[in-house]
């Protein structure tokens, strides 16, 4: 893989932006909150470096939807929360408490629905932007540490991950979570190519 310039971490926030934007409207419309999102920061990592790069070392049950993808390039994308931000979010949406019986059910089920919507607005941007199509698995919802859910995923230590920290202001609450879109080994320089076809480099 070749390195990444200035430049090249810009254009890919900048697409980053553009679908966090897309994904902010659908579940303002979908959840009936008013939920604003901010990418403050991306970076490119090696797989084997997202437990510690992601701030989720040693923290157990991050809570996590992913969904494979496949099309010009191939990969995985995943919406990760710590558990204290998937819990304040989840209450904030439903406006449910903490004590009620049906708790985990209903968490489970809000947080597959925004981290599915987060994720097609995001992934549904870039191939609109690019012009390419991208084909999607269903979502699925994991609760453990980055480094089992990365473990178990079968992935190559060597692939790239596009790492991207995400705040979500929903009514007064900011809540913290991290987009990790782990690519196939060549998928990020097809990826690269790709912006620069559409940016006339």
């Amino acid at each position: 893989m070749k390195g990444l310039s200035t430049e090249d971490l810009d254009a890919v926030k900048e697409l980053v932006n553009i679908g966090v934007g897309r994904a902010a409207a659908m579940l303002n419309e979908i959840t009936c909150s008013h939920i604003t999102l901010h990418v403050p920061t991306l970076q490119v990592i090696r797989l084997d470096e997202l437990d510690s790069a992601g701030g989720l070392s040693g923290r157990t049950g991050a809570a996590t939807v992913k969904i494979d993808f496949r099309g010009f390039f191939t990969g995985t994308t995943a919406l990760i929360f710590p558990p204290e931000s998937a819990a304040a979010l989840v209450m904030a949406i439903t406006g449910e408490g903490e004590d009620l019986p049906e708790l985990d059910a209903i968490r489970i089920e809000t947080l597959m629905e925004v981290g599915n919507i987060f994720i097609n607005g995001v992934m549904g941007s870039i191939g609109n932007v690019l012009g390419q199509q991208i084909t999607y698995l269903p979502p699925v919802y994991v609760e453990d540490t980055m480094a089992n859910i990365v473990r178990t995923a079968r992935f190559d230590p060597d692939e790239r991950v596009l790492l991207a920290n995400t705040r979500f202001y929903v009514e007064d609450i900011d809540v913290e979570g991290i987009i990790a879109m782990i690519l196939e080994i060549g998928s990020l320089d097809t990826l690269l190519e790709k912006i620069a076809v559409v940016r006339g480099g």
